[in-house]
């Protein structure tokens, strides 16, 4: 299954500060233009996950060592098993397709 990427706001930080860092650190992209879509309350570990779209900036796509297994893009139209809409992760890939599909 694929999902979106998730990590932890380190203290002192700003949520979209974590975005940042966690997208670049995890897959070695930068992106812009984040904008906050939604949260959800995780029970483990008693935490919240906070949702963020956001554009494509720069970089290629390389995978941290023993943190992400494998990250690709997807056409829309062909997209593996992902999270259902139960989900915070499903709630971002649906809302993603939703806004790329009405270009």
């Amino acid at each position: 299954m694929y999902s979106t990427l998730a990590g932890f706001v380190e203290s002192g930080e700003s949520l979209e500060e974590a975005v940042h860092r966690e997208v670049f650190e995890e897959v070695g992209v930068k992106v812009k233009n984040l904008r906050y879509f939604n949260s959800q309350p995780w029970p483990f570990p008693h935490s919240l996950m906070v949702g963020f779209i956001a554009e494509y900036d720069s970089g290629d796509i390389r995978c941290q060592e023993n943190e992400i297994d494998d990250a690709q893009w997807f056409d829309t139209h062909a997209l593996p098993n992902v999270p259902p809409k139960v989900s915070i992760a499903g709630q971002l890939i649906a809302e993603t397709v939703s806004l790329i599909s009405d270009k």
